[in-house]
């Protein structure tokens, strides 16, 4: 999908743009465009885009390097930016990278998803004057709303770790399979969400030495956001480590309950057992066989071996 906007009135406004080979954007519409957002282009668009405004945009694959040259550099053709962003559109979250990219005065975004950050800051430059004048002012607002959606995050993340502990703690939920399943998710989301903090950190620190002249404070304000969030995390990873710990301790404590259930049960019926065994064994002379009360001796013998190991450990505490 391929959406320009322009601004008019102090106030964001999309355009049509329609990808027809012989038919240029008109003078007075190129003029105003200032953001062009391409989501999920396909290669007609993008052919059609780089054409209208002669530039190269980057192939996903490119868009994914690691380096950090081939994700924050300035060349001869402009500013260009690759940042990831949240994207939570399906069952799984996941972080996927927006390439950016400023020429002659406007801006070119490609990323693959829709994402939330994007339609948020474009509902607020439509509504709120004066919130966007230039490039630079929608750079800043795309990424001042990326780190607002992390920090809400973080805030269900923590509200969903407070509930799984109240789960923990009170050692009277059985399904600890369900909670740890649980924990697993939110470490997930909350390791997506420091490596956005930290890959938005970098950017910023870029923007702030060599690109946005003039929006030094405007930047220092959201990394100052981004190094509280990026704590933040820490301390969640700290307390899915502890509820992880809880829970796998509750799970070994009444693992070990059934083994020591196991093995008293084991104890005592292992006398009487031996008593047993030993006037079952088929010798020629063994005077308690012809015992009038042998038999009920043997009975009473048995119930005696098995109630005194028991009365043992009642006695020692152990039960």
């Amino acid at each position: 999908m391929l959406i320009a906007f322009l601004i008019r009135d102090g106030r964001l406004e999309q355009t049509p743009l329609h990808v027809q080979d012989d038919a240029p954007i008109p003078p007075d519409v190129m003029q105003q465009i200032v953001w062009v957002d391409l989501n999920e282009p396909t290669e007609e668009e993008r052919e059609w885009v780089e054409v209208q405004f002669g530039l190269e945009l980057p192939e996903y694959r490119e868009m994914n390097d690691l380096e950090p040259s081939a994700r924050l550099y300035e060349d001869e053709d402009g500013l260009h930016l690759h940042s990831y962003f949240l994207s939570d559109q399906e069952e799984q979250p996941r972080n996927i990278t927006v390439a950016f990219a400023v020429l002659g005065g406007r801006l070119f975004t490609l990323h693959e998803d829709d994402l939330s950050t994007f339609r948020l800051f474009r509902l607020r430059a439509r509504r709120q004057i004066g919130l966007v004048k230039d490039v630079g002012d929608i750079i800043l607002g795309l990424f001042e709303a990326k780190v607002e959606h992390i920090a809400d995050k973080l805030e269900e993340i923590y509200s969903e770790l407070e509930a799984l502990s109240h789960r923990v703690l009170a050692e009277t939920d059985s399904d600890m399979e369900d909670v740890l399943s649980g924990l697993a998710v939110q470490e997930d989301m909350n390791g997506k969400a420091r490596l956005i903090l930290l890959d938005t950190r970098r950017t910023l620190s870029f923007l702030l030495r060599y690109a946005i002249a003039g929006r030094g404070e405007d930047i220092r304000e959201i990394l100052r956001d981004v190094e509280s969030l990026t704590s933040h995390t820490a301390f969640l990873f700290d307390k899915v480590n502890f509820l992880m710990d809880a829970a796998m301790g509750f799970i070994n404590i009444e693992q070990n309950k059934i083994i020591k259930i196991f093995s008293i049960a084991a104890v005592v019926f292992l006398p009487p057992t031996l008593v047993a065994s030993l006037y079952g064994m088929n010798f020629q002379h063994m005077p308690e066989l012809e015992w009038e009360y042998g038999y009920p001796m043997a009975i009473c013998l048995m119930i005696l071996a098995g109630v005194a190991p028991y009365w043992f450990f009642k006695r020692k505490g152990w039960l």
